[in-house]
């Protein structure tokens, strides 16, 4: 739903001619509102406001009925419920809204064309030059979209259409609520100039404040300056650019039907500001395991982990490292942010938990860029993983003495080589600050070599469920015997499973043949993967809130679960 002004006079039939107005964006109307109307019919007529409670949630959406009270998207809730006191309060849920929007697109849109642009769950683009030879007009599509919209699922949609994506989309924004405007191609400059400098979608609080500095309030007023203005205004070549087009209503920018994913992230607020460095510190973990089962479902990889922070002075300040090796596992995330987390305010690495934070942390996160598919990325071998593969080859299936083995010793002197190259400057760093100072120099990849740390964090993490799936001697030292261990500490969890589902069942199983025919030391990123697609299975049987398997931090994990939508008492 947008938020854009509007300008009620941009309301009005500006013509039929539709000569190559073949772009349409239709925008949802208050879509997670509309959403829980439909399905909950008594409230139809009251002011409906989405969002999770407690002191720091704000407002996800509100109905229109809502906004005649002022309340409006991103408002904090207390706030809201001041302005509106008898408003109907619900709670978010989001794969109810994700799983709407798919049936929306998929049973209506691409029964029109498959060229479809989508940016959200509630709003997309279509080219529709292909559909024309079909349905005539850009205005039938149109019209037929809200209908059968409003037909199968109760709710409304507005649509814009033009010659290219800025103008369909202003178009549609100004014929909110429930509305359709055709804005022919020989008026796309009028209609865009008679708009505040806000209408034209990129125009930010930050780059308006700058504009008005130069004595420009309207986009007429921004279509009387050349590039070379727009750019000493601006200090950047590309929005100048592009502001210069949107100002005279042009946009060169095509329909994407698959844009490929540039990050992934989770990040959750605090109910009060903290100093706790166990509890910045549980919240990464989570977050971690979000973006980590999220990469696994899309089949991808990263190589790069960000850390963002938010202080109480609202500042914030984020943190990049970037890896070796691609990742998708929580597991190898999980270390890496914990050790910006420590970077980033100035810890020793060895900081323990009840060290306090020089800072008090508001809001954190974690997301992965530098993404790639899992199935077309090389993986280079390092000298430490051959190491181990003579070290297994060479075993003969025999067990070895010693405290922890041949095959973990590599993998020990492994980890403490990656930390040490590092700390020396071996692994890219950015350091990206806003508002907020971060810690130079960089970041060890492996805040620690100890392995039983990887222990401690899979206990945490997982629970028995993964140190079976990887095997228990893989946390406490690699021997010879490896294969036989594993496949016995994984029967139970299989077995178990079996009487649950059989999808967990058939995870499970697949990870003990995997595993058991996996020589030693070999592997040991793949089985640490079998044990979070373990997990992924049983979030998928019992959702994502099976906290009694120890799979998240329940306090976390309870703000993402919208099992009751229904209103507040």
């Amino acid at each position: 739903m947008s938020t854009a002004p509007r300008n009620a006079a941009a309301k009005r039939d500006w013509g039929h001619d539709e000569t190559g107005c073949t772009v349409l964006h239709i925008d949802m109307d208050a879509f997670y509102a509309s959403l829980e109307i439909a399905r909950h019919p008594e409230l139809r007529g009251k002011p409906v406001i989405i969002g999770w409670p407690g002191p720091r949630s704000v407002v996800s959406a509100a109905n229109y009925e809502a906004r005649k009270y002022g309340v409006n998207s991103a408002m904090p809730m207390v706030r809201a419920r001041q302005l509106c006191p008898g408003g109907a309060y619900v709670r978010v849920d989001m794969p109810y809204y994700r799983e709407m929007s798919k049936r929306i697109f998929n049973e209506v849109f691409r029964q029109v064309t498959d060229q479809i642009e989508q940016v959200s769950v509630d709003e997309g683009y279509m080219d529709v030059s292909s559909a024309l030879l079909r349905w005539k007009s850009p205005s039938i599509i149109g019209a037929w979209i809200r209908a059968q919209v409003a037909a199968r699922f109760h709710i409304t949609c507005s649509v814009g259409i033009a010659a290219n994506k800025l103008v369909a989309k202003m178009a549609s924004t100004n014929a909110k609520p429930d509305g359709m405007l055709l804005i022919p191609k020989a008026r796309h400059a009028e209609f865009v100039q008679m708009m505040p400098l806000r209408g034209i979608p990129g125009i930010g609080p930050s780059l308006e404040k700058r504009l008005n500095e130069w004595g420009v309030k309207t986009v007429a007023e921004l279509a009387e300056m050349d590039e070379t203005a727009l750019l000493q205004a601006t200090r950047s070549k590309i929005t100048a650019h592009n502001l210069y087009l949107a100002a005279r209503g042009q946009d060169e920018r095509p329909i994407v039907t698959h844009a490929p994913e540039k990050s992934i992230g989770a990040e959750i607020t605090f109910e009060q500001d903290t100093r706790n460095f166990e509890k910045v510190r549980e919240l990464l973990h989570h977050c971690s395991n979000e973006v980590t089962h999220t990469l696994r479902q899309k089949g991808l990889v990263a190589r790069t982990v960000n850390v963002k922070l938010r202080f109480a002075d609202m500042s914030y300040s984020t943190k990049a490292h970037t890896l070796e090796r691609p990742i998708d596992t929580a597991a190898a995330m999980y270390p890496e942010s914990a050790a910006l987390l420590k970077a980033m305010l100035g810890m020793p690495t060895d900081a323990s938990d009840d060290t306090p934070l020089p800072r008090e942390i508001r809001l954190a996160g974690v997301s992965a860029s530098s993404l790639s598919a899992k199935g077309s990325t090389p993986v280079q071998l390092t000298i430490d993983d051959l190491l181990a593969g003579d070290s297994a080859a060479g075993s003969g299936g025999e067990n070895h003495d010693g405290d922890n083995g041949n095959n973990n010793a590599a993998y020990q002197g492994a980890t403490k080589r990656r930390s040490h190259n590092a700390r020396k400057g071996g692994g890219d760093t950015v350091d990206d600050r806003a508002n907020g100072s971060t810690r130079d120099g960089n970041v060890s990849g492996h805040p620690t070599a100890d392995g039983h740390m990887n222990n401690t964090i899979a206990r945490l993490e997982y629970g028995t469920t993964a140190e079976a799936a990887i095997g228990s001697s893989q946390w406490h030292g690699s021997r010879s015997d490896e294969p036989a261990k594993v496949a016995d500490t994984a029967a139970a969890p299989a077995a178990t499973s079996a009487e649950n589902g059989p999808h967990i069942s058939a995870h499970c199983n697949a990870g003990v043949k995997k595993n058991a025919s996996t020589s030693p030391g070999e592997n040991r990123e793949e089985r640490i993967r079998t044990a979070e697609t373990v997990l992924d299975a049983v979030r998928e049987r019992y959702g994502t809130g099976a906290a009694t398997l120890g799979l998240e931090h329940g306090d976390w994990k309870a703000k993402q679960i919208a099992n009751n939508s229904k209103p507040e008492d």
